[in-house]
């Protein structure tokens, strides 16, 4: 039984600030990569930042780059800052069991395991 649980999330004003958190039970070590990944109202779900279980490396969508930051311990982490309206959405983390490359690592339907989701908003 693998489970995810997502914290942090809340409201900020733009340019601010959030940590998420992603506390991961079960067989972890079955897990090759993990990600965060986004779904606003009347949106597809996308996929933000994906990092290697084994070596730490990071990937990043685009549209975060410089601004989110992967990372994990025990834990999964995003670090959120320069927060814009445009981040508003429900946040997801999420694992795979397999280590993934390129595009893929940000592919929503290549992770097989999923969190509830914790609630960013950001205002203008």
């Amino acid at each position: 039984q693998v489970q995810l649980v997502e914290s942090g999330g809340g409201s900020v004003q733009s340019g601010g600030s959030l940590r998420l958190s992603c506390a991961a039970s079960g067989y972890t070590y079955t897990y090759g990569s993990m990600g965060w990944f986004r779904q606003a109202p009347g949106k597809a779900r996308e996929g933000v930042a994906s990092i290697y279980i084994y070596n730490g490396g990071t990937y990043y969508a685009d549209s975060v780059k410089g601004r989110f930051t992967i990372s994990k311990d025990n834990t999964l982490y995003l670090q959120m800052n320069s927060l814009e309206p445009g981040d508003t959405a429900m946040y997801y983390c999420a694992a795979a069991s397999s280590v993934l490359i390129g595009a893929a690592r940000l592919n929503p339907a290549r992770y097989t395991y999923w969190g509830q989701g914790t609630q960013v908003t950001v205002s203008s």
